[in-house]
């Protein structure tokens, strides 16, 4: 087993020695193949200066620098598509992820899972601003998903590297890994994890992050249930809405056809509801098309399958030694 160790970092000058120190030593205890990359995410302080100097002196560490901050997302993404490893290992670099907790992830990937997910049990953020709006999107994350976690926020997982070659990250879908992974058959496990206090700085998260999200999850229900079958999604209201706009604007003909009272004066607000719910209708299924085209051109273009292999076995045909034809 190789492992690679990616860890993305933006403006972490204090932790950046200790946590190498620390991660190093727990490394070389685990006595298997390792890298480390870190991807500094374009910091303002000595955090790139404090790594390419580590760089000289250690082969096993890489450094990664992107041209401008683009998110815990990308810079996870680009330490990934760089990882050799056939386990990778992610972690935050502000040292609130113990590097001792590794080996217990590890273990989990040896028992057979794809992914094992650290689960910070014990948590010791603010209540108000992180721990509450966290327990609320990790329950509807778990209902949207049918992931049985409890914490998809941590960036403290492992992971083995041909389960994220089915994933695609973008936005901020970091978080959401396992559930992406699992669309696939990825086998996930929880493991407690310490949360510890961050040692330097201020957190990059806020409360204003709840709303993106609450978006983030609608969006990971959409592509797990419809991603492949839009017009599932789309039809379905695109024919309610245009049963009901189509059914509101027949019995107000009818009526017109049969009293010859003035429908406009009479019922003229019904009237507006029922061409504005057969007009919506009439888009759900046009977005509900547009979405099968776009996601076959998806597929087709890029050669991605619909599904992902575990593994295919063969039966073996018998051995035949040498000599042995003819030895009678």
């Amino acid at each position: 087993m190789n492992l690679s160790v990616v860890i993305p970092i933006h403006n972490e000058e204090p932790s950046i020695l200790p946590l190498y120190d620390r991660l190093t030593a727990v490394m070389e205890r685990i006595h298997k193949p390792y890298e480390i990359i870190f991807v500094d995410d374009a910091s303002t302080d000595r955090s790139f200066d404090l790594l390419a100097n580590l760089v000289e002196t250690d082969s096993r560490l890489k450094v990664i620098r992107l041209r401008r901050n683009f998110g815990q997302t990308a810079a996870l993404a680009a330490g990934f598509d760089e990882a050799q490893g056939n386990v990778i290992i992610s972690l935050d670099g502000d040292l609130q992820h113990a590097p001792e907790d590794i080996p217990a992830l590890l273990e989990k990937i040896e028992e057979g899972y794809d992914i094992a997910s650290g689960w910070r049990k014990n948590r010791l953020d603010n209540a108000v601003t992180r721990k509450i709006p966290s327990r609320i999107a990790n329950w509807l994350m778990k209902k949207a998903s049918n992931v049985d976690l409890r914490d998809f926020g941590t960036t403290f997982k492992a992971y083995r590297a041909e389960v994220l070659k089915d994933v695609n990250l973008y936005g901020e879908l970091h978080r959401f890994i396992p559930a992406l992974a699992a669309f696939y058959g990825a086998r996930v496990a929880e493991v407690p994890i310490r949360n510890l206090p961050r040692s330097s700085g201020g957190s990059h998260y806020g409360l204003g992050r709840t709303f993106r999200v609450m978006f983030d999850i609608f969006t990971i229900w959409f592509l797990l249930k419809y991603f492949t079958r839009p017009m599932h999604f789309f039809g379905k209201w695109g024919l309610v809405f245009t049963g009901c706009g189509g059914s509101i604007l027949a019995l107000l003909a009818g009526e017109k056809v049969w009293t010859g009272r003035d429908i406009i004066e009479d019922h003229g607000p019904l009237m507006v509801l029922g061409a504005l719910s057969l007009v919506t209708g009439i888009v759900l299924f046009c977005t509900g098309l547009l979405g099968e085209v776009l996601t076959r051109t998806y597929f087709e273009s890029q050669g991605r399958r619909i599904y992902a292999v575990r593994e295919i076995r063969t039966r073996r045909e018998p051995q035949v030694a040498d000599g042995a034809h003819g030895a009678r």
